[in-house]
């Protein structure tokens, strides 16, 4: 399917900025695009827009949009879309069901549909039979199985946002090749990915997105970065052979702050025992289901273990040393031990991203002038300043995910444990995420993050625990020396 853009722009209801404008791309019938470009620049929103999923009533275009001649909100019957949150289009109880219930909409014949459900989910590697419980899930998992219905529609124009940034390296390598091999010579692809040199054996074109209007790179992957590599790098697109530089620890760890033992929730996370010590970054690790996310819930106090116990030290919790975490009242738990999800948009509760920074320093009693200095540092730090009016629900991937981030920080907790910090960030923005968590460990805060991003890991990571999934433990490394 071939895909039209002419001065294609599009603002979002109640935002000032447009959250793209004037693109004007030709896509041809076969072509594999990739979609670059800084956080914020449109990737998704362009993505949306292809998909037909940008309602006339919910924001203002300009120029225009076509698949093969056509409006997209027309034309959707031959387009698969999968979104950066899996969650956002799962809509069935059972994994098969969820697959199926596209091929069901679309009217596929019966004795078809089932076969070709099997088909898609042996393409992207889904681990379960038919009727494994979608809510049972990881996030990763929940990926797959999204990827799985898009696939198993045979699309015409298949759009991929971040296909892969909740996978594990070997999932996310099953993805790619269930991509790579479900295309057919004529399906048309564009995909955004930050993860650029896993991504480049899919693609023969990348497109550079300018923030704030117009397209700044096209053409063939090995051109445009040497045409505009160092540039793009500095703006903070991902480009191969760049690196960052790690931030290693000032000082070494200090005492245990958080300690956990044979702790565990039946069926999400066999028992598993770690300790959490004060100036240290610890990286969580494991494959999808290995029940990281789970593991990130229990020790920040926001589920009740099934199994064993966690064990706040005194300078972790001060009077409320002899309650574990999950007993703390909210404003407490707020104070000392600070979450970001998984899913950023679980999290958020207000109407700006304003009130959402300030929402937990206004509920710890702080003044309120104390309170607008400390949403002014944080709107800065994380380059929110100028969304600071805007519903969190309107932001990009990662701008969420940076929003999220910051409401953890507002209350300035003893300890942060962070759930895939760096989805969805372009490399600036990577960057400035690994500053920050490095300065409040290197201040003597507790940082733990779970995350399949390897190169964070390298980083930042003092010390790394690497969750099995099959396995009812937790296998430790030793300290990075």
């Amino acid at each position: 399917m071939g895909v039209l853009l002419r001065g294609f722009g599009w603002r979002h209801a109640g935002r000032r900025a447009w959250a793209l404008r004037g693109v004007d791309l030709r896509v041809e019938d076969g072509e594999r695009v990739l979609l670059l470009g800084p956080s914020g620049a449109g990737k998704s929103t362009l993505l949306a827009a292809l998909a037909g999923l940008l309602p006339e009533d919910s924001g203002q275009q300009e120029g225009t949009v076509e698949i093969d001649g056509l409006d997209p909100r027309k034309g959707r019957e031959r387009v698969g879309i999968v979104f950066q949150d899996p969650q956002t289009q799962l809509v069935m109880a059972r994994s098969g069901d969820d697959v199926a219930f596209g091929l069901e909409n679309r009217g596929v014949p019966t004795d078809e549909i089932w076969p070709r459900v099997d088909e898609a989910l042996r393409r992207v590697g889904f681990p379960y039979p038919r009727d494994r419980s979608t809510a049972a899930l990881s996030g990763g998992e929940q990926q797959r199985l999204a990827l799985a219905g898009a696939l198993a529609l045979r699309p015409g124009l298949l759009l991929l946002d971040e296909p892969t940034a909740n996978l594990d390296p070997d999932g996310a390598a099953l993805v790619r090749g269930a991509v790579a091999g479900a295309l057919d010579a004529d399906t048309t692809l564009l995909l955004v990915e930050h993860r650029v040199t896993e991504a480049l054996p899919l693609v023969n074109r990348v497109v550079v997105l300018e923030p704030g209007g117009g397209i700044r790179a096209d053409g063939p992957p090995d051109a445009v970065f040497a045409a505009h590599g160092d540039a793009l790098a500095a703006e903070g697109v991902w480009v191969p052979g760049r690196p960052i530089a790690p931030r290693r620890a000032t000082a070494a760890s200090g005492d245990v702050l958080l300690t956990a033992d044979r702790l565990g929730l039946p069926s999400r996370l066999g028992p598993t025992d770690l300790t959490v010590r004060a100036g240290e970054a610890l990286a969580v690790r494991g494959p999808n289901g290995a029940g990281k996310s789970t593991l990130a819930l229990l020790l920040g106090g926001l589920l009740k273990p099934g199994t064993g116990r966690v064990t706040a030290s005194a300078e972790l919790a001060g009077a409320h040393h002899r309650t574990p975490p999950h007993r703390w009242r909210a404003p407490t738990l707020a104070r000392r031990i600070g979450s970001v999800f998984q899913d950023p948009e679980h999290q958020f509760v207000t109407g700006t991203v304003f009130d959402e920074l300030a929402l937990g320093p206004r509920r710890t009693g702080q003044p309120e002038a104390a309170v607008k200095a400390t949403v002014a540092g944080l709107l800065e730090r994380l380059r929110l300043t100028r969304l600071a009016a805007a519903n969190p629900y309107t932001l990009s991937g990662g701008e969420a995910r940076r929003l999220s981030v910051a409401t953890a920080l507002a209350t300035a907790p003893h300890l942060l444990i962070c759930d895939e910090p760096t989805f969805g960030q372009d490399r600036r923005t990577w960057g400035e995420l690994v500053d920050l968590f490095a300065d409040l460990r290197d201040a003597g805060h507790g940082v733990v993050s779970v995350t399949h991003d390897a190169d964070f890991v390298a980083a930042l990571a003092d010390r790394t625990v690497t969750l099995e999934r099959s396995a009812s433990r937790s296998a430790e490394q030793e300290p990075r020396r």
